[in-house]
């Protein structure tokens, strides 16, 4: 269920162009922002960049994503 939540005029601006790139409502781009603010403070000894790119992936679902192969297996050609 969704809340309505009193934000700053900037930090509103901010979201919207942000959302507007990233194809996100204004809405879902605050969610997004908290999800990645509230999972980097949950794991402080990950880069930030590492964890907004693994909620992009979660999000993203196994079908995109690539299997990982390790060196010394790949097949050589």
């Amino acid at each position: 269920m969704g809340m309505p939540v009193r934000i700053d005029d900037t930090l509103y601006e901010q979201a919207k162009a942000q959302a507007q790139a990233e194809r996100r409502t204004i809405a879902g781009q605050i969610e997004f922002w908290a999800m990645v603010g509230k999972a980097a403070l949950d794991n402080p000894d990950l880069p930030i960049d590492f964890v907004r790119d693994l909620l992009v992936a979660r999000a993203e679902g196994p079908s995109l994503a690539t299997p990982f192969v390790p060196e010394g297996r790949r097949d050589a050609r």
